[in-house]
């Protein structure tokens, strides 16, 4: 097992990898920014730097300082959580150049599907499903007008080199295009430093589902069950569960199969997502995306199935063999993840602020990765994530009532939450069937 890891990341996520390394007894190097000096993470870790001020590109995104950091106190490993340097395939070749291991996929791999577009293609040659789209960036305008007129409309336009739902708008009509082509272009050419678009095709009413992969160190690569992740804002996941409540057994087998496809495809190391959009009324699915790291909502995957995925990370990292036997994964149960973020219930507006009152709930089937406690308070540089309310029950009513309990017991004061949208949603009757898509917080505001 690796000896000593720098976690180059912040908050929950942070705390989630420190608490399985310091049970494997690997000894833990936290890094961070000087707005977050009083956070749990810092003082949890076996040693901290800070490597810079509020600003990310200057501490989180320091890629100098962080490989500095590594050096000075001899961590064998980085481990990049998610977000930040998470999938900058440069750094994982710089980490790897360094003579460090970098606990996350190979750096082809994060560039192969970085770019949506050669994604799609790459995806589309092993046998992938993917949805009518542009197999090349829409040089222009008048590009994007005759793909869009040949896919059909309404589409979806999206940056190429996007991700986390930012970079996308929808186009009913040519009208529409030619405002979202230029919207989108500019956005990422300011965001992701490339203006590539692409054009597919929209679905009005969709779920979001995606499957958790592990490549292994033999080579491998297994799946470990779908998540649904229809409840969202702004195209940003505010809930997962798993198993989805729209997916067949023989829906599962075709879901599961071709994301291993997905990932032998690129010779797929470590833990990876790939996340689809399913059809609930004709039941066929099409891939979206890969994320080349691990993800936020990988605690209700470890809840299901019984592994912990950071520790399964490293293992994959120190060429070892996994804890579990990869022909006899078995899902049990059901589990859902709250994301508990600083912003208000209603707009999901950012609301930042001190925090005067925390106190997590607890109790059988209960969880909270957190990244906050008491006396903390969340500042406006970072994302408004403070934590991850996991549930897990044998069936998904007892899941959804120890997510009312919970929700109920945790009191939180101080910034803007949004605990009380679950507990609107956890009474939502389109939810609790089970029969909801990605426009059910839209219909609840």
């Amino acid at each position: 097992m690796i000896e000593s890891l720098l976690v180059a990341n912040r908050g929950e996520i942070a705390r989630r990898i420190i608490r399985t390394a310091k049970r494997l007894g690997v000894r833990v190097i936290a890094v961070h920014s000087e707005a977050d000096a009083g956070l749990p993470f810092v003082t949890e870790a076996d040693e901290a730097v800070c490597v810079g001020p509020a600003n990310p590109a200057q501490s989180y995104r320091n890629t100098e300082a962080i490989l500095a950091a590594a050096k000075s106190t001899g961590a064998q490993a980085i481990h990049p959580g998610y977000g930040f340097l998470s999938e900058n395939a440069d750094f994982a070749r710089t980490v790897e150049a360094s003579g460090l291991i970098w606990v996350g996929p190979g750096a082809d791999a994060i560039s192969a599907m970085g770019d949506k577009i050669n994604a799609r293609n790459l995806m589309a040659a092993a046998g992938v499903p993917v949805a009518p789209g542009t197999t090349d960036p829409a040089a222009d305008l008048d590009a994007a007008v005759v793909a869009a007129a040949e896919i059909g409309y309404p589409v979806m336009v999206k940056a190429a080199a996007g991700g986390g739902g930012m970079g996308m708008g929808v186009a009913v009509d040519e009208s529409a295009l030619r405002t979202e082509y230029d919207k989108v272009r500019s956005f990422a050419e300011r965001m992701f430093g490339d203006g590539s678009v692409l054009i597919e095709r929209y679905f009005p009413r969709v779920r979001h589902v995606e499957v958790q992969i592990l490549g292994l160190a033999d080579g491998r690569v297994v799946a470990l069950g779908e998540r649904e992740c229809s409840v969202q804002r702004r195209n940003q996941k505010l809930v997962e569960e798993s198993p989805s409540p729209a997916v067949s057994p023989e829906l599962r087998e075709r879901f599961l199969a071709a994301a291993v496809r997905a990932g032998e495809a690129v010779g797929y190391r470590n833990a990876g997502t790939v996340e689809c959009l399913l059809d609930p009324t004709t039941g066929e699915f099409f891939f979206l995306e890969m994320n080349t790291r691990l993800q936020v909502e990988h605690p209700v995957t470890e809840l299901v199935y019984g592994v912990d995925l950071v520790e399964e990370q490293l293992r994959v990292a120190a060429g070892l063999a996994p804890t579990f036997d990869p022909d006899a994964l078995t899902p049990r149960g059901h589990a859902i993840e709250l994301r508990i973020n600083a912003e208000d219930p209603k707009r999901f507006l950012p609301g930042p602020g001190a925090i005067t009152a925390w106190v997590e709930p607890t109790g059988e089937g209960v969880r909270v990765d957190s990244g906050y406690v008491d006396g903390n308070t969340v500042t406006p540089f970072y994302d408004s994530l403070m934590a991850k309310l996991i549930v897990s029950g044998a069936t998904r009513a007892e899941a959804i009532d120890r997510a009312k309990a919970a929700v109920a017991a945790f009191e939180l004061s101080g910034p803007k939450n949004n605990l009380p949208f679950f507990a609107e949603l956890l009474e939502n009757p389109e939810f609790l069937s089970g029969d909801y898509d990605t426009g059910i917080v839209s219909r609840m505001r």
